[in-house]
């Protein structure tokens, strides 16, 4: 494992490369904080990632950690930067399996809407060597990608997460 820059929350808006979507679903804020808990949740809407394995015992808060293995063989061991139940949490890699990853982190804000909830993603990323020219090249690609996730996800929360009252 490499070791990434030890960034903090400011890091959201500052990276050089930041990819910020939304989605509504149609559940409450607590409902998708349970989705966010539920290690075998990610891999079904964010098909990237393939296994997540909490290593700190709960409660969750600011400076929990987790392991998440994603396509290619890529390993990131994360730590929470903030917990705030059922509206933020933002993580950032500590440690990955690629020299590609300089710094990674990503936010997650949610707020109350009529009929359920919005979630407001950030990817901030700086990569590393010759990742860095990749990154401009296949930043629109990847942006598109990670709306795919979110549609999976609101297509994952409709089919298991109860509708709220």
């Amino acid at each position: 494992m490499f070791r990434c820059e030890r960034v903090d929350l400011t890091f959201i808006d500052t990276a050089p490369f930041r990819f910020r979507n939304s989605v509504d679903l149609a559940i409450t804020p607590e409902q998708l904080f349970d989705v966010l808990g539920n290690a075998e949740a990610w891999p079904r809407w964010a098909p990237v990632i393939t296994k997540v394995t909490w290593t700190s015992p709960e409660p969750r808060g600011a400076g929990t950690t987790r392991t998440v293995h994603m396509r290619g063989g890529i390993v990131g061991n994360e730590e929470f930067l903030a917990w705030e139940p059922f509206t933020h949490v933002a993580f950032r890699f500590n440690e990955c399996s690629t020299k590609a990853v300089a710094a990674f982190a990503e936010d997650y804000r949610v707020e109350a809407v009529p009929g359920g909830c919005r979630l407001t993603w950030t990817m901030a990323q700086k990569p590393a060597g010759a990742a860095r020219l990749a990154m401009f090249a296949v930043a629109p690609l990847l942006n598109l990608g990670l709306r795919r996730f979110l549609s999976n996800l609101r297509r994952y929360t409709d089919a298991h997460a109860a509708r709220p009252s």
